[in-house]
């Protein structure tokens, strides 16, 4: 996992890291040097450092560039950083539905320019219908209202907007497991519905659906568990986050950031999707699948 929060924000990360970067590489000065020459105290610059959330001033941000010897145009970008930071989300409203954690993926999510995601369980939100989302979400927030699991559809559906909208939409290639096909969520009916929007969702350019079958085995040597790989897109000047790998799990979350970590997710992905069928016999399963619960 990265040494910095996992709440915070790409870019506030991303300055954090820079300014840990240029005090090491700049200067012999100590977080705790640094802190005293901003009149701060050591716990609020090791914060910035982290890259966990907390408001600063441009002004700080010059003159901490220049105890750590910063060049201005350096700064500059520093400054723009921390302004993104600053910035709010669409999701901001639905802050009290969001659970710790995955407001950092959401992020994440709406910056990326392309993903590929294995699921070994169910189908990935993204491409979840309203029906197959609120199945579940009805088991999993059971405490919920009529009013929140409403409003966690609406979340759900305005997230999926970045795969269908028609300017630059998201690049996804999803991996589902055979397994998720014949895992009831809700009903037949439900079922027959999501397998057949998924069918759907694969015939766009940018989304491919395959789906790795029983008889591939463990294409890995083991069984692996979900997670995401996501690419962003650049800036202005043409530079681009690196790539993270997500990895969820019931009692918490992994950001990986390491060039041998992402390099290892790279290539389980690639192995997988290798073992996987194509996409049009992906599809033709998918609906074969969907006719046999329709019937039921």
């Amino acid at each position: 996992m990265s040494e910095e929060n996992p709440r915070a924000s790409l870019p506030r990360r991303q300055l954090g890291r820079y300014i840990r970067r240029q005090r090491e590489e700049n200067t012999a000065l100590t977080q705790a040097e640094v802190a005293a020459a901003m009149q701060w105290s050591h716990s609020k610059y090791s914060r910035l450092e982290r890259g966990e959330p907390g408001r600063i001033l441009d002004r700080d941000l010059r003159e901490l560039g220049n105890i750590l010897e910063i060049p201005d145009d350096k700064t500059d970008a520093m400054i723009e950083l921390a302004r993104q930071v600053a910035e709010k989300t669409w999701y901001n409203s639905f802050n009290d539905l969001i659970r710790a954690n995955f407001d950092v993926y959401m992020r994440m999510e709406t910056e990326a320019a392309a993903m590929e995601i294995y699921r070994p369980d169910l189908v990935p939100g993204l491409f979840q219908t309203a029906d197959y989302a609120r199945s579940l979400n009805r088991i999993y927030f059971p405490k919920d209202s009529a009013e929140e699991q409403d409003r966690r559809i609406e979340l759900k559906v305005r997230r999926q907007a970045i795969v269908t909208r028609k300017k630059t939409p998201v690049t996804v290639d999803l991996v589902l497991h055979e397994s998720a096909l014949y895992t009831t969520v809700g009903s037949d009916l439900i079922m027959a519905t999501q397998l057949r929007h998924l069918a759907d969702l694969g015939t766009r350019p940018n989304l491919s659906v395959r789906i790795l079958p029983f008889r591939a085995g463990f294409p890995l040597g083991t069984p692996a568990g979900p997670f995401v790989g996501l690419d962003f897109k650049p800036d202005a000047k043409g530079v681009a986050e690196p790539t993270v790998i997500y990895v969820e799990s019931y009692t918490g979350d992994m950001y990986l950031e390491d060039d041998s970590d992402v390099g290892k997710y790279r290539r389980a992905f690639a192995t997988i999707q290798h073992a996987a069928l194509d996409a049009v016999t992906s599809r033709n399963l998918l609906r074969q699948v969907a006719r046999r619960d329709s019937e039921q």
